[in-house]
């Protein structure tokens, strides 16, 4: 009784049927270069999806009058962008720098020496994988706190918390990548005498990468949420967890969303460059050949 009137109010709203409107006729120019034959049309259906989303954004913010406390338009969220650049540069390099990209670094590097290891003995992956599953089951809100009071306030304990939430997807992917092989190639080294570092070094590490780079992909993006969300539980005063919790305080909602935005950046950018290595590096899998 209460709810119908409010939709009916929507759909008869002139002010909806235009945003309607905008979004039919985006779908439809990107329908048409989804199906297009040359590479860089396709390549526009992204920029032309991710553009509507912002005029759209924008049209909503300033068509229904929303408060900036409720929602801020793209155009104020790119005003504090400009405005606060070198506050966010700071935030940038103590949360991003110091704390995602280091704790990555020594995860993931971690993961990769002790899946080596236990590859070689049957005890610890009956004995450590599961316990691996029960640390990543962990909630961050509690392992964070203690990281903490373990390591400080500084970046230290943000990294920490990377270096738990990155270290078991990596492993696990790991260890199945070094099981990848298939018999008839292993029976193939040993009749050619390789020892056991020779078939590691030059068949089942590099059978392993295709596996290897999903964890490390996987990682990249828990990796900046784990050294945003440890920001909530202690920092200096800068960060883009701290700044996040300080500018809720002020509801300085532009702010909130200025930081949303370089860590959104930053966390594509770093999924893309592992990416990246990933198709230089496995060129010859299945999965990375260009399709004809």
């Amino acid at each position: 009784m209460s709810v119908l009137p409010d939709i009916w109010a929507v759909l008869t709203d002139p002010r909806g049927w235009i945003l309607l409107a905008m979004w039919g006729g985006a779908w439809a120019l990107n329908a048409g270069l989804a199906e297009a034959r040359s590479p860089a049309l396709r390549r526009l259906v992204p920029v032309i999806f991710g553009v509507t989303l912002l005029v759209l954004w924008q049209m909503a913010v300033r068509l229904y009058a929303i408060s900036p406390v409720i929602l801020p338009a793209p155009s104020e969220i790119w005003a504090q962008l400009m405005g606060s650049i070198l506050t966010l540069w700071a935030d940038f390099v103590q949360t991003f720098v110091k704390g995602a990209v280091s704790g990555y670094v020594i995860g993931c590097a971690a993961a990769i020496g002790t899946a080596i290891v236990i590859d070689r003995s049957p005890f610890l992956q009956r004995g450590l994988l599961p316990v691996g599953n029960f640390v990543a089951a962990l909630p961050i809100v509690g392992i964070a706190p203690i990281m903490v009071m373990w390591f400080g306030f500084d970046w230290q304990s943000k990294a920490a918390v990377v270096v738990v939430m990155v270290f078991f997807p990596v492993l696990v992917n790991m260890v199945a990548g070094l099981k990848a092989t298939e018999p008839m190639q292993r029976d193939l080294m040993a009749t050619y005498s390789a020892s056991y570092w020779q078939t590691l070094l030059k068949l089942r590490l590099p059978a392993a990468l295709p596996f290897l780079f999903n964890g490390l992909k996987i990682a990249t993006t828990l990796a900046l949420i784990g050294a945003i969300v440890a920001e909530f539980f202690g920092s200096p005063i800068v960060g883009m967890g701290f700044r996040i919790t300080a500018e809720i305080g002020r509801l300085g909602l532009p702010m909130i969303w200025a930081e949303i935005a370089v860590a959104a950046v930053a966390g594509s950018a770093f999924y893309g460059l592992v990416a990246l290595i990933e198709k230089r590096m496995t060129f010859w899998h299945p999965s990375q050949r260009r399709r004809q």
